[in-house]
């Protein structure tokens, strides 16, 4: 069964750990993760951005194969499906299409339409118990096409987003989105701690948590930040595993060639990511 990420996220906070949320891409990547979750006693946030939803045919079809898997894998951790950097148009999609958790991306928008349409969809969210996650200052780097420059959100307007009744927060912090380039001046623990003394008891989101050193993230945690996106990081280690399979020749042994082989390496190490991830952020054994 999908559960709303409010309470996984709220005992997070209390906790002084984080939540990962892992992105999915189609049904290796998804049952890595929820394999991991299972193992390791962790709850776990399944993110799906608009494109990934649409390569998998629809927010239908991954709600269905997600569901399938909890149920065929007796998977008893919490499992949130979360809509990762959406639109207003995919938040409402992926909440008619049983999606237990909803990002609206309004932080290219001024904040009065910003606000504007967060609130709706909070309302939207609230009759079917969705949690619900906003963004202010855009997030750096690319994701689906969606660029950030990077912004440091503005700690007033996090404060007035968050008082609309979104269950999460993500705030730039100077993070992006992949990987980070040679010459970026980490993470803005000053405007971290600011949001935090605004936004009280509301847990916040960092996003872009691929290549962020172990001490930002222990110290971003501390800070309030109990939901950590990753990404990148799964699809260069997914990417690394099948590169070397192929390289040492294994596709062209026996039925090598078989998907469920070829692909396995890459899955493997999707699940030796996930559960490194896990142990970071300290969500291991919090189920």
């Amino acid at each position: 069964m999908l559960v709303s990420a409010k309470e996984m996220l709220t005992k997070a906070k209390e906790g002084k750990y984080a939540v990962g949320q892992f992105n999915i891409n189609n049904l290796e990547w998804t049952k890595a993760v929820l394999l991991t979750a299972q193992e390791n006693n962790s709850p776990v946030i399944l993110g799906v951005s608009e494109g990934a939803a649409k390569y998998m045919c629809g927010f239908n079809t991954v709600t269905a194969m997600v569901k399938g898997m909890i149920d065929t894998l007796k998977i008893t951790v919490p499992v949130a499906l979360h809509l990762d950097h959406g639109t207003y148009e995919g938040a409402k999609q992926a909440i008619a299409d049983g999606f237990s958790s909803i990002m609206f991306d309004g932080s290219h928008y001024g904040i009065e339409e910003n606000i504007e349409k967060t609130k709706e969809i909070v309302a939207l969210c609230a009759t079917q118990g969705l949690s619900v996650e906003a963004e202010v200052g855009s997030i750096g780097g690319e994701e689906d096409g969606v660029i950030g420059a990077g912004e440091v959100a503005d700690p007033n307007e996090c404060k007035q987003i968050a008082d609309l009744g979104v269950d999460m927060l993500a705030a730039g912090i100077g993070n992006i989105h992949g990987v980070y380039p040679e010459n970026w001046t980490g993470l803005s623990f000053d405007t971290l701690d600011a949001i935090q003394q605004l936004t009280g008891k509301m847990p916040l989101v960092l996003h872009g948590g691929t290549g962020i050193p172990e001490d930002m993230i222990a110290k971003a945690i501390s800070l309030g930040v109990s939901k950590i996106n990753v990404n990148t990081e799964c699809q260069l280690s997914f990417a690394a595993a099948t590169r070397k399979y192929v390289e040492e020749g294994k596709d062209l042994k026996g039925k090598g060639f078989d998907p469920r082989k070829l692909l396995n390496p890459g899955f493997e190490a999707i699940k030796a990511t996930v559960k490194e991830k896990m142990e970071l952020f300290g969500s291991v054994n919090k189920a």
